[in-house]
């Protein structure tokens, strides 16, 4: 796996990299950064911008600052773990698809397609009906929402490494199916596996921000960016930067994390934009 160091000092590239570090930054360090506690009634109603409350206050008089730096280390904790699990558990069930063949391949291939084939906000909502909002159902949510797609990425370029001539030798060599595939087959699928992570990172944010927009997300008084949203809609006319300020904060994220995939797939000399099946 080559990195071509020039792809990551394109603007776009450092731009991405700027975005998302900052954002990580926010997260990290929110408990320290925010001047109030996210649910603490602490300013008068829809408060602008200004003064003791730099960014205003919400419609309850909660600062709208400490809400969206704790919606930030919320919105990364929930979309990094969520995405973690479905690109290990997609990679290696892709890569005993595409070494083992036969039966698993099939069951994994049809399982795949019965979920792409369900609407996404169907399968979302059925989901939270059935289990209920929490942290771990979403973040289990998550995992299965971007699973399949993960499946069929690693999968097809596992499937162009099985026959090559180093998996051949290992093969003559004696060596064992776990032996060939954790030293020969994974390490050559990584440069996918690393792209296919980043995507969906930015895939899984919007995911996020949508359910909590549309109520199946977390529940307040839990800081969440989608929901900001949803809240502050209602006040728009008169009161804008409630819907502002947690839009700009999901655009930024996701606009660094899509710019950074577009550098990492350049470095590795991949195809971010088909580096995944479609939006799932």
């Amino acid at each position: 796996m080559r990195i071509d160091p020039f792809a990551l000092r394109k603007p776009a590239a450092l731009l991405g990299l700027a975005l998302v570090a900052i954002h990580l930054v926010l997260a990290l360090f929110s408990p320290w950064i925010a001047p109030f506690d996210p649910t603490e009634l602490v300013g008068g109603r829809v408060d602008p911008p200004g003064g003791e409350f730099l960014l205003g206050t919400d419609a309850l008089g909660r600062d709208y600052l400490s809400r969206l730096l704790h919606g930030g280390r919320m919105a990364l904790f929930v979309t990094f773990t969520g995405v973690v699990a479905a690109v290990t558990a997609g990679s290696l069930a892709g890569i005993a698809a595409a070494w083992f063949g036969g039966t698993l391949d099939d069951v994994l291939m049809r399982l795949c397609d019965v979920k792409l084939a369900l609407p996404g906000i169907l399968f979302v909502s059925l989901f939270i009906t059935g289990f209920g909002e929490s942290f771990g159902v979403l973040v289990t949510l998550i995992g299965l929402v971007y699973f399949p797609g993960v499946i069929r990425i690693v999968r097809a370029q596992a499937l162009t490494q099985v026959n090559l001539g180093y998996v051949k030798a290992a093969q003559l060599r004696g060596e064992s199916a776990f032996s060939i595939i954790a030293r020969e087959i994974l390490p050559n699928t990584l440069d996918v596996v690393y792209v296919e992570f980043a995507i969906r990172m930015s895939h899984a944010v919007l995911l996020l921000s949508t359910m909590s927009y549309l109520g199946l997300g977390l529940s307040p008084p839990t800081p969440d960016w989608g929901l900001m949203v949803s809240e502050g809609v209602g006040q728009l006319a008169f009161a804008p930067w409630l819907v502002l300020f947690p839009a700009v904060f999901i655009s930024t994220l996701v606009i660094g994390l899509n710019f950074g995939a577009e550098a990492l797939a350049g470095a590795l000399g991949l195809d971010a934009s088909r580096g995944h099946v479609g939006g799932t």
